[in-house]
């Protein structure tokens, strides 16, 4: 967390949050992405457009912020790569089992008080604590 700055941090869930608001207002969705990335191959024409248009947000947004700030977030050099896609695979299998992601149940959920988002954030926090203490603590892991 060498790089960590409240300023950093607050703008980010500033434009998190604005994009949520803009999105509920003016489309009346919520802001969940892997309900947003689901439902592109079974989406009519104009849910279609707002969609793409939405995830094409987040790829470019990283990318500017990426050349902007380019020494901000330096990745772990040689992790194996099925690793991180079985990663990937089970944060895709938590979604669908927990019918929504962080952005939808803890960003938009909560903001709701939609008990079912706030029970999902709950879980997922604590097996992400529960999973670094695990990893860090019993099996003695450091990555």
């Amino acid at each position: 967390m060498e790089n960590f700055t409240p300023y950093s941090a607050l703008s980010g869930g500033i434009l998190i949050g604005l994009a949520a608001i803009l999105l509920l207002m003016f489309n009346g969705r919520i802001a969940g992405i892997s309900g947003i990335m689901g439902g592109i191959f079974n989406a009519s024409r104009t849910e279609l457009f707002w969609r793409i248009a939405f995830l094409t947000g987040i790829v470019i947004g990283a990318f500017l912020f990426n050349h902007f700030k380019p020494d901000f977030y330096l990745p772990r050099r040689n992790f194996p790569v099925w690793l991180l896609a079985f990663g990937g695979f089970l944060v895709g299998f938590g979604t669908r089992m927990g019918n929504g992601c962080t952005s939808g149940h803890a960003v938009c959920g909560i903001a709701r008080f939609s008990v079912r988002s706030i029970a999902a954030t709950l879980t997922f926090m604590a097996s992400g604590f529960l999973t670094v203490y695990m990893i860090r603590h019993v099996l003695g892991v450091t990555l």
